[in-house]
């Protein structure tokens, strides 16, 4: 730009030599020539002149605006330095704020954990087992804070739970924190069924909320009573409700406590596992194990209520080394199912028999479970997933193959291809959860699914009974003349046209027009004061289009 500047100021500095350049040529030009051009000369020189002085005037101006232009912009980079440097010094001192505030939570997170494991253990005189804080406060004071009448509900609030968690503010239910409190195990039972909903939360809470009662194993072992009602069961008791929420909340209460029990030291542990708690436990346990050997195991399908709480009773309660190891391995395949299994297995101490129950399920129809817990015990080597799940599907191919037409009844057949359906869907689901898509492609499989339901499908649309039709009747429908709409109509005459005899107008009737009929026929009345409704006939002709002698209509009706 600055370049520019000078370039032009140079060129408008030369302006006067090339004027006086022009004015020596001029006057060359004048002396040869006889008429003389000092005129015209002038008023050449006068128009260079307003010229250049015009070229300076706006030169000057450009000038002027450019430095303008160049002040404005250097204000404006200035300001906007300014404005850059406030926002990062903001963006520096939020996140030095949000350090703080994220060291503080650390540090309280840190000490709180440290007393919920520094937590020291007292025995009553009785025998029972509770934790006091550094205040000294009663058994029954874990759930004192934050619970009052008026939140009788149970829900979840922000509550302070002083003596395990110190002051560290938690989610809890109140209500929950009582209910432990008092060790009232059938109020646990309806809370924990009526909350079935946050089951998640719960399980969280429930572990936490042991420790505010007196004695966490006694109430857990209270909970239990019920499992195997002691009325007559129902005509199907598989399939009672009640039973099975209630079979599923003692399971989650034993899970519960065997959380607790973990997080403790092991003179704490030998605390709250007395002698006496063991000993109630082995008596449940041994009242529960005759009535497993009534369990059908293909009737379970590896999701028996009934195995898994037995044999998460005998693991939360550490009385496993009383009973037969063979006897709890037969129970293994009748819990295969449950998503609780594996751990169940290592909590038994029967990891090292893991081959050999493995090796049971892949050969009695649960290859599915048994790929699931080889991937579990990290035995894929000894048992190949592919290999297994492989199997799988030609067992279930064949039996949809001995269900063909011909081989099996319609029923069965549908069963066979159903389950070969449900077969399908399991394995691709064992496929997705272990990555095995590399090494097992499931689109041929997705393609078999869709051909078995189209099969199904087309199969029941084609024994639905067809709906009969409506018959139509033929030839135009009936019409009816209602007279009745006439309030001056007092005999409310009301004639049905038959289908079979549509209705005539009475003036475009043909054969009205002849001698006979015309002298026969009664004189017309006025139009403005009859309404005529004409029989239902053909006219006065039989069907071989012959002429026949009517009788004479009755006279009309005047209203």
């Amino acid at each position: 730009m600055m370049e520019d500047t000078r370039s032009v100021a140079s060129l408008m500095d030369s302006t006067s030599s090339k004027i006086q350049q022009l004015q020596k040529a001029f006057a060359e030009l004048e002396s040869q020539r006889a008429v003389t051009l000092n005129l015209k000369w002038k008023e050449l020189e006068e128009h260079f002149h307003g010229l250049e002085r015009s070229l300076k005037r706006r030169f000057h101006e450009l000038e002027d605006q450019e430095k303008e232009y160049e002040t404005k912009t250097k204000k404006a980079q200035e300001l906007l330095e300014k404005k850059k440097a406030a926002v990062e010094a903001k963006e520096k001192a939020s996140l030095e704020r949000l350090q703080k505030k994220r060291d503080a939570a650390m540090f309280a997170i840190n000490s709180a954990l440290d007393k919920y494991n520094n937590v020291p253990i007292s025995i009553t005189s009785d025998g029972e087992r509770w934790a006091q804080n550094a205040r000294g406060d009663s058994p029954n004071a874990f759930a004192a804070d934050g619970i009052t009448d008026d939140n009788p509900d149970g829900t979840v609030q922000d509550v302070q739970i002083s003596p395990v968690m110190g002051n560290f503010e938690v989610k809890a239910y109140p209500q929950l924190l009582k209910l432990c409190g008092d060790m009232d195990s059938t109020g646990l039972h309806k809370f924990v069924s009526d909350n079935r909903k946050n089951l998640a939360s719960l399980k969280e809470e429930i572990p936490m909320a042991l420790k505010a009662a007196a004695n966490p194993a006694s109430l857990v072992l209270d909970s239990l009573e019920g499992f195997y009602p002691m009325e007559a069961p129902t005509a199907d008791g598989k399939k009672d409700a009640n039973l099975l929420g209630m079979r599923r909340t003692c399971i989650m209460l034993l899970e519960c406590l065997s959380i607790l029990l973990s997080s403790l030291d092991a003179n704490s542990l030998d605390a709250v596992l007395s002698e006496n708690v063991k000993h109630r436990a082995k008596t449940i346990a041994e009242g529960w194990n005759p009535l497993l050997e009534t369990l059908d195991m293909d009737a379970c399908n590896g999701n028996s209520l009934e195995a898994h709480a037995f044999l998460q009773l005998l693991a939360t309660f550490a009385i496993v080394s009383d009973f037969k190891e063979d006897e709890l391995l037969k129970l293994i395949p009748m819990v295969s199912r449950r998503r609780q299994a594996a751990e169940l297995c290592r909590s038994l101490g029967l990891s090292e028999k893991m081959p050999g129950v493995i090796e049971v399920l892949a050969n009695s129809g649960k290859q599915i479970d048994a790929v699931n817990l080889a991937f579990a015990f990290e035995l894929t080597e000894q048992f190949p997933p592919v290999a297994i799940l492989k199997s799988y599907l030609t067992e279930a191919r064949r039996s949809s193959s001995q269900g063909r037409p011909g081989n099996a009844s319609p029923a069965i057949q549908d069963e066979f291809n159903e389950r070969e359906l449900t077969g399908l869907k399991s394995v691709i689901k064992c496929i997705e959860e272990h990555n095995l898509e590399e090494q097992y492609p499931v689109e041929p499989l997705h393609k078999r699914i869709l051909q078995l339901e189209k099969a199904k499908a087309d199969k029941k649309r084609a024994t639905e009974p067809t709906k009969p039709q409506p018959k139509r009747p033929r030839g135009a429908q009936p019409r009816v003349t209602d007279n009745n709409n006439n309030n001056n109509n007092k005999t409310g005459y009301g004639r049905v046209i038959p289908e079979r005899y549509p209705q005539y107008v009475y003036d475009n009737r043909p054969f009205l027009s002849g001698p006979i009929m015309a002298a026969q026929a009664p004189p017309p009345p006025p139009p403005q004061t009859y309404t005529f409704s004409p029989a239902p006939a053909h006219g006065n002709f039989y069907g071989n289009c012959y002429q026949y002698q009517a009788p004479p209509p009755p006279p009309p009706y005047f209203h």
